[in-house]
């Protein structure tokens, strides 16, 4: 449980795709349910918030568990990004570590990184921001000890094994490799949120600056 009125079901298992259709899923069949006011889900998790708090709490563990062994799992076609970026220079300040810690020269970095096809599994952390699978394990780089203070919105990162890019200006553990000036993230906009989950993104170097 969280709180009185929320509870966190953690898939088990790897970060997987299969994994978060899952999730999805049980994204569904939870809304379902007249006493959940909001699911939000997150990467191989989801939130259930409910309307008021559960009088017994072992029904609904035994419903989700029920559920995650028993449904199928959710195809979701979303849209298609084709995004340009930059990499290294001024805003890739981590390309070479993350190309030390996979043992390659950022060349080889750069070139795994464009050729990956990436699902957006979930959306969160800051206003915005994709959580994206399909980084090729070879570049995978665990998140920095010690964050950046002060990580520009639009920075192109990689964090463990997954990529993804800075919807906000801020503090941000993830391994800068680049840049792109598209806004992930704008209220005045009538989807604030560019992404969602499902969609596609793929990435094209438009400047490479080693």
């Amino acid at each position: 449980m969280i709180g009185t009125r929320a509870m966190l079901f953690e898939a088990p298992g790897a970060f997987s795709m299969p994994a978060q259709r899952r999730i999805w899923a049980l994204m569904d069949a939870a809304e379902s349910r007249d006493d959940v006011a909001e699911t939000i889900p997150g990467v191989t998790n989801l939130m259930l918030v409910f309307k008021q708090p559960p009088e017994r709490i072992e029904p609904l563990i035994e419903w989700l568990l029920n559920a995650w062994a028993t449904l199928p799992e959710r195809q979701i076609e979303g849209r298609h990004f084709e995004i340009g970026v930059s990499y290294g220079g001024s805003y890739g300040t981590d390309l070479l570590h993350v190309a030390a810690h996979s043992q390659m020269n950022p060349e080889d970095v750069i070139a795994l990184h464009l050729a990956g096809s990436y699902t957006v599994c979930a959306v969160g952390s800051a206003p915005g921001f994709g959580y994206l699978h399909g980084l090729d394990p070879r570049i995978a780089t665990p998140r920095k000890s010690v964050p950046a203070l002060n990580m520009p919105a639009g920075t192109l990162t990689i964090g463990g094994p997954q990529t993804g890019i800075a919807a906000l200006t801020g503090p941000n553990g993830w391994n800068a490799i680049g840049f792109t000036d598209i806004a992930l993230f704008d209220p005045t906009r009538a989807q604030p949120s560019l992404f969602a989950i499902g969609d596609r993104v793929r990435f094209i170097a438009e400047r490479i600056d080693l």
